[in-house]
C-alpha cells in the first residue's frame, strides 16, 4: 500500500509538472506569435512618426524658404531704433503679392498641402461644421472648393478675396463643376477688413483658411466676420502660426519670417489664439497640428 501511495504521489507530481510545462509552452507560443505583431505595430508607429516629422519639415522648407518667386521691387518699412528698415512682416502687402503669384500658387503649394494632410483638415472643418449660408474670406484660388457639404446642408457659398487674379483661378475651377452645383456659388472681390457689401447677421457660417497670417489687421478682420455672422452661427478657422509647444520651431519661423512674408505675403509666425481672443470671439474648439503650427479653431460670435 505504501508503495502504491508513493506511486500515486509521483504520478500526480508528474501530471502537475506536465500541465505546468504545457501551459508554459502555450504561453511561450502565444508570445512568439504575438511578438511579430507588436514589432510590426511598433514599426508602423515609428514609421508614421518619421513621415509626420519629415512632412512638417519638408513643408516648412518648401513652402517657407524655398519659394521660387522672390520680389525685390516690393518695399515696405518698419521703424527700429529710429531707422527705417525693409520689413514684409510689418507690411505683408498681401494683395500685391497674391496678384503676382496667382498663376502658380496652386502648383507651388499643392504637394506640400498633400504631404502635410492639409486637405484632410480643410475637408473635416467644412464637412462637420459648415451650414446654411456661408461666407468665405481670403478664398484665393478656391482651394476649399469641393470640400463643402451638399445643398441640403449648405445653401449658398460666397467666396471673397482682395486679389482678382486669385479669384480668376477660383472661377476656372467652378467651370469644371456641374451647373446645379455651380449655381450655389458666388465670387466677389472684397476686402475682409471692410465687408460693407454685407449687412449685420448675414451668414450662418464664416470660413477663413490660412488668411489670418496675411491680413494687414487680422483682429479687425475677425471683428468684421463677427459682425456679419448670425448670433447662432459659427466662424471656422484653419490657420498657421507660431508653436506654443516647441519654441525651437517658433524660432525657425521667426528667423525666416521676413523671407516668407516677402515671397508669399504671409506672416507665418503670428500668435493665432491671441489674435482670436483679442477679437472677442468665443472659442469652442482649438486643436493644433504639425507640432503646434497649424490651428483648427471653431468659434462662436460674442453677441
Amino acid at each position: 500500500k505504501k508503495h502504491s501511495h508513493k506511486k500515486d504521489k509521483r504520478f500526480k507530481l508528474s501530471t502537475t509538472l506536465t500541465s505546468i510545462k504545457n501551459r508554459l509552452s502555450f504561453f511561450t507560443l502565444c508570445v512568439a506569435m504575438s511578438l511579430p505583431t507588436y514589432i510590426r505595430r511598433a514599426g508602423l508607429v515609428a514609421g508614421a512618426g518619421t513621415v509626420y516629422i519629415g512632412a512638417v519639415y519638408l513643408g516648412l522648407q518648401l513652402y517657407g524658404v524655398g519659394c521660387k518667386h522672390p520680389d525685390d521691387h516690393l518695399t515696405s518699412t518698419a521703424t527700429t531704433s529710429g531707422n527705417k528698415v525693409k520689413s514684409y512682416v510689418f507690411d505683408p502687402r498681401r494683395t500685391a503679392t497674391f496678384q503676382r503669384i496667382a498663376h502658380a500658387y496652386d502648383d507651388e503649394i499643392a504637394k506640400d498641402e498633400f504631404v502635410m494632410g492639409i486637405n484632410l483638415l480643410r475637408r473635416a472643418l467644412l464637412y462637420f461644421h459648415a451650414r446654411g449660408d456661408v461666407l468665405e474670406v481670403g478664398a484665393g484660388t478656391g482651394r476649399n472648393l469641393g470640400y463643402y457639404p451638399g445643398k441640403s446642408t449648405v445653401r449658398k457659398i460666397v467666396l471673397t478675396d482682395s486679389s482678382d487674379k486669385m479669384l480668376l483661378r477660383a472661377k476656372d475651377k467652378l467651370k469644371c463643376m456641374s451647373a446645379s452645383e455651380r449655381e450655389r456659388y458666388e465670387i466677389i472681390e472684397a476686402n475682409a477688413e471692410n465687408l460693407q457689401l454685407f449687412g449685420d447677421n448675414s451668414f450662418d457660417t464664416i470660413v477663413d483658411t490660412f488668411g489670418l497670417c496675411s491680413f494687414d489687421d487680422p483682429v479687425k478682420v475677425l471683428k468684421e466676420l463677427q459682425r456679419v455672422c448670425r448670433p447662432d452661427g459659427k466662424i471656422l478657422l484653419l490657420e498657421h502660426g507660431r508653436s506654443k509647444s516647441y519654441e525651437g520651431l517658433s524660432g525657425y519661423l521667426d528667423k525666416h519670417a521676413e523671407r516668407h512674408a516677402k515671397n508669399w505675403g504671409c506672416v507665418w509666425n503670428r500668435d493665432i489664439d491671441k489674435i482670436v481672443k483679442e477679437a472677442g470671439l468665443n472659442m469652442e474648439k482649438l486643436d493644433t497640428w504639425h507640432f503646434g503650427t497649424t490651428y483648427y479653431i471653431i468659434c462662436k460670435p460674442s453677441k
